[in-house]
This record gives structure tokens, C-alpha cells and sequence, in this order.
């Protein structure tokens, strides 16, 4: 393999390097969260990769990180069950996706059944 050569800080990907031993990073969560109403979820159901556990992936929100997280929160805790929220996914064990189009529908999600 042959390594690309660095010309200029643009090559780093726009990363900033400090000598400053205080400095902290500040992450932006600036993306705005789109209404219920103009949200389009899709509700898919997986086994692949995760050892034959069936789970309900909730995919399509726009919005921010801390809205996705208090949304999948929202959706463990009338499910009963576990999950987790990475890579603007929904991930809940178990096949709820029923259960979960329905709680949706009644939060003002706009839902599509993907899959099966």
C-alpha cells in the first residue's frame, strides 16, 4: 500500500492541532430536529451480524443526537426491553416492530413497515 502524502492541513480532513494543554473540542449539535409529522421512520427487522438475535431497527430520523437517544429511550421503555441508539439507528432486541409502528403512529411519526 502507498501512503498519501500530506500537502496541506486541508489533506487532514480539516482537523485543528493545538499545542494548548487546555484546550477542549466542542462537539456541535447543530442539526435541527424535524416534527414528528415530517419525520419519515422506516421499521426494519434484522438477524444479520448479531449471532442469530433477532432485533427492530428504526432507521430514516433527522434531528439531533440527543432527540434520536430520548426517542430510542422512549421506545425501550414501553417495550420493556433493552437496546441502543448508534449510527442514527434505533436498535431494540426483540421483534417489536409491530408494537413499535403503533407507539410511533400515536407520537405523530410517519412509520413504513420494511421488510417481511
Amino acid at each position: 500500500m502507498s501512503k498519501k502524502k500530506l500537502n496541506s492541513l486541508e489533506d487532514l480532513g480539516g482537523f485543528v492541532f493545538s499545542t494548548n494543554d487546555n484546550f477542549e473540542f466542542e462537539k456541535q449539535d447543530d442539526q435541527e430536529t424535524l416534527a414528528p409529522n415530517n419525520q419519515n421512520l422506516e421499521a426494519h427487522f434484522s438477524n444479520k451480524g448479531r449471532g442469530g438475535k433477532t432485533v427492530t431497527v428504526i432507521t430514516g430520523f433527522i434531528g439531533s443526537e440527543t432527540d434520536l437517544k430520548a426517542l430510542g429511550k422512549l421506545l425501550k421503555t414501553k417495550c420493556g426491553v433493552g437496546g441502543s441508539v448508534k449510527d442514527q439507528e434505533i436498535i431494540i432486541q426483540g421483534n417489536y416492530r409491530d408494537k413499535i409502528m403503533e407507539i410511533l403512529k400515536k407520537e405523530g411519526y410517519n412509520i413504513k413497515r420494511v421488510g417481511g
